[in-house]
């Protein structure tokens, strides 16, 4: 069965969000609609609507009018098993210690590795992402330094693959945490997978605003592979939620935006421990002063 994707930019989040509104009442209706800021600081972004009927193309013009958006692309997509692609194409990752993988690739784990089920079909922050990737080789770097973490956690947690890894290596439980409903719900599902239940505690929360983050600050690391703007915006709290000499390990920070990010983050009384590139993406290590 022929399926089809219709795809537009426009500037600015109100207006993003209302066309992405809009096209939902379309007939045929999109059976998802997605509404996502474009990771290049240019203010634009993208609608999109995913249809298993050809979608009515006067309407999406009359939409795009409407709103100010550029003119729709339609594309019809070949018919595919996707998850068997993801399978096929999603290889185990090795980031020290760590090796992420997929059930699949069960038979690949090395012996002296620490495993991190991530299925397939949840596929997002499994690794094979810059940010993901920099994160856990953040995490092996401090552990080969002889870091233990005794109190850490996980902000913008997504599938929790960077609180499991901690929770693999280091003695106590770890929080993980979401601004996103669905991201807790996969979260929970991979830490039973891994079992590590009991010890990696997934709540639903907007940065450190969750009554379990609160009772256990301060940490002494926190993750944050999230995007430039929050993590900016986030820097005061992780200036008073984590302890002097802790390490925060950020994320989601295009290259020519990591100069802001230490900027801020300066600002709240860290410095830079480590900064690497993998692709167009940085992670930072740092440390509180």
């Amino acid at each position: 069965m022929p399926t089809f994707t219709a795809l537009t930019t426009l500037t600015g989040k109100e207006n993003a969000e209302k066309l992405g509104e809009a096209m939902e009442r379309l007939s045929p209706e999109p059976t998802g609609v997605g509404v996502f800021e474009i990771e290049d600081g240019s203010g634009l972004w993208e609608i999109g609507g995913y249809f298993i009927e050809t979608p009515d193309e006067a309407g999406l013009a009359v939409l795009a009018a409407a709103f100010g958006a550029k003119p729709f692309v339609v594309s019809e997509l070949p018919e595919t098993d996707w998850v068997a692609k993801v399978k096929r194409e999603l290889a185990p990752v090795e980031a020290g210690r760590f090796f992420v993988y997929g059930s699949h690739d069960a038979d690949k784990v090395p012996a002296d590795s620490e495993p991190l089920l991530i299925e397939a079909a949840m596929a997002f922050g499994t690794g094979h992402h810059g940010t993901t990737l920099g994160c856990l080789k953040a995490l092996d770097r401090l552990a080969n330094e002889g870091i233990v973490g005794q109190n850490v956690a996980d902000i913008g947690c997504g599938t929790a693959v960077l609180a499991m890894g901690a929770a693999r290596i280091w003695p106590n439980p770890v929080l993980a945490s979401d601004i996103d409903e669905v991201a807790v719900e996969v979260a929970e599902a991979n830490v039973a997978a891994n079992d590590l239940t009991g010890r990696v505690i997934c709540v639903e929360a907007a940065g450190f605003d969750h009554p379990d983050l609160k009772a256990k600050a301060p940490y002494d690391l926190v993750f944050a592979n999230i995007l430039k703007a929050p993590l900016v915006d986030l820097a005061p709290d992780m200036g008073a939620n984590i302890v002097a000499s802790g390490h925060a390990i950020l994320s989601g920070i295009l290259n020519e935006q990591a100069d802001e990010v230490v900027t801020a983050y300066d600002a709240a009384g860290f410095d830079v421990h480590t900064r690497e590139e993998i692709g167009e993406w940085t992670t930072l290590t740092l440390t509180r002063r």
